[in-house]
């Protein structure tokens, strides 16, 4: 019923998965955030805990569908995933409702950071 796949077939196949994580999460982010409900979402302090798990979890995918491994593949997560913040916070200035903050840029850092070293470690 189900066949042998080799290693490197499911690590690809892994890869292209969090490449599409990667690239839906931001999407999630531009679209779902431009939408009337996204307005105080989440209360304090939860949002500054979402910001950090959101974040973490596409350095995390950043740095895995890279394939980069060691302080490549963390550099390469941690700054993406910091930008898409820094772009995210710019685009909600221009929202009816929204605010761009600096200290949602840092809890993505802090996200992206630990995101990006979880997935240097598995990929060790």
């Amino acid at each position: 019923m189900f066949t042998k796949v080799s290693l490197p077939v499911l690590q690809r196949g892994l890869r292209v998965a969090a490449g599409l994580v990667a690239v839906a999460l931001p999407l999630g982010l531009f679209i779902g955030g431009a939408q009337p409900v996204a307005v105080d979402l989440f209360p304090w302090p939860w949002g500054k805990l979402v910001h950090s798990l959101v974040f973490g979890v596409l350095a995390a995918a950043v740095a895995f569908a890279s394939g980069l491994t060691g302080w490549r593949g963390v550099a390469a997560g941690f700054f993406a995933s910091v930008a898409v913040g820094a772009l995210d916070e710019w685009h909600q200035t221009h929202l009816t409702g929204r605010h761009g903050q600096f200290s949602d840029i840092g809890f993505d850092a802090i996200g992206a950071a630990l995101g990006a070293w979880i997935a240097a470690r598995r990929s060790q």
